[in-house]
C-alpha cells in the first residue's frame, strides 16, 4: 500500500491527512505550529523535520501557504529532498505562481523526484473526501500516484503534461473570483429591492439538467451579515486574503504574455466588497 506524508495541516492539509489517516495510508504529519496536529486524530507523531517525514513517506504531499513556503520545505539540509529517495514522488496541493513552480520542479528533477503539481477545489470537503483535483503530471506519473489520489481525493481531472495543474488552477481562480464580484454586484440591486437572496440563487442555479447555473457567485453574499460577528469577519477576511493572494497570482502570470487582466485588477482593487466586508443594504455600489 502506497503511504503518504502530508506537509502544512492547514484547511486543506489537515483534509488530506484525515482522509489518508482513515485508509491507513498516513505515514507522516509536518507542520510549523505544534497545535496542528490536533486536526488529524490518531495521527502519527509530528515529524521533527520534512526530510525526516519524506523519509518515512513513498509520496509527499504539500499544502503550504505559498511558492516561497513550498520551495523552503522542499530545499535545504531538514527539506524533504534532502532526504535522498529518487523515485519518490511529491504531489504540491498549494496554488503557486508558475516560476515558482518552474523552481521546484528544476529542485525535484535535479534529486531524481516526480513533482506533480495539483490546484485543488471544493476545501471545505477535504476532509470528506471531496478534493476535486486539477492534476499536471505525465500518464506514467499519474498512474504512479494514483493509490494516494485514491486514498483522499473526490474527483481528479488529469490536465495534461507537468504545470498544466497548476495553470489550470491559476484560471479557474480567475473566473472563480470573477463570478464572486459578480454576484455582490447583482445583490446589490436585489437587496435594494428587498429580493430574497436565497430565492436569487434559485433562479442562478437554472435547470440542474442543462448544465447548472451560476448560484456559486451568491456564495459570500447569503453568509451571515459580519457586522458584530466576529467570527464571521475572520472568515470574510480569510476568505479576502487568499482572493488577493490568487488574484495577484494571475496578474502575474498574464503579464508575462503582454496581456492585462483589468477585471481582475478591479476585483482586487475592491477586495473587501467582493468579500462582503463592505457595503449593506443601501450604501452606494463602490
Amino acid at each position: 500500500m502506497k503511504t503518504g506524508g502530508v506537509i502544512g495541516l492547514g484547511g486543506i492539509g489537515g483534509g488530506v491527512a484525515q482522509c489518508l489517516q482513515r485508509s491507513g495510508q498516513l505515514s507522516a504529519i509536518f507542520d510549523v505550529r505544534e497545535e496542528a496536529a490536533e486536526r488529524v486524530p490518531c495521527a502519527p507523531p509530528m515529524s521533527a523535520t520534512p526530510k525526516d517525514l519524506a523519509a518515512a513517506s513513498d509520496c509527499v504531499l504539500i499544502a503550504v501557504l505559498n511558492g516561497e513556503q513550498t520551495i523552503d520545505v522542499l530545499s535545504g539540509p531538514d527539506g524533504v529532498l534532502a532526504a535522498g529517495k529518487p523515485g519518490q514522488t511529491v504531489i504540491l496541493l498549494s496554488t503557486i505562481s508558475m516560476s515558482d513552480l518552474e523552481t521546484s520542479q528544476k529542485l525535484c528533477a535535479d534529486a531524481g523526484v516526480t513533482l506533480i503539481d495539483c490546484g485543488v477545489t471544493n476545501g471545505p470537503k477535504s476532509g470528506e473526501n471531496g478534493l476535486i483535483c486539477l492534476a499536471g503530471g505525465s500518464e506514467v506519473d499519474m498512474a504512479k500516484a494514483k493509490p494516494i489520489f485514491d486514498g483522499f481525493a473526490g474527483q481528479v481531472i488529469h490536465m495534461g503534461g507537468p504545470g498544466t495543474g497548476m495553470a489550470a488552477k491559476i484560471a479557474r481562480n480567475t473566473t472563480f473570483f470573477g463570478c464572486i464580484r459578480a454576484g455582490y454586484e447583482g445583490a446589490v440591486i436585489a437587496r435594494n429591492y428587498g429580493v430574497d437572496l436565497n430565492q436569487l440563487r434559485m433562479a442562478l442555479a437554472g435547470d440542474p439538467n442543462a448544465g447548472g447555473g451560476l448560484e456559486g457567485a451568491l456564495s459570500m453574499e447569503i453568509r451571515p451579515d459580519p457586522e458584530g460577528d466576529a467570527q464571521e469577519t475572520g472568515v470574510r477576511n480569510y476568505f479576502k486574503g487568499l482572493m488577493i493572494k490568487d488574484l495577484e497570482v494571475a496578474i502575474e502570470e498574464a503579464a508575462k504574455f503582454g496581456v492585462r487582466l483589468p477585471m481582475i485588477e478591479l476585483i482586487r482593487e475592491n477586495a473587501d466588497s467582493t468579500s462582503g466586508l463592505e457595503y449593506r443594504k443601501g450604501q452606494p455600489l463602490d
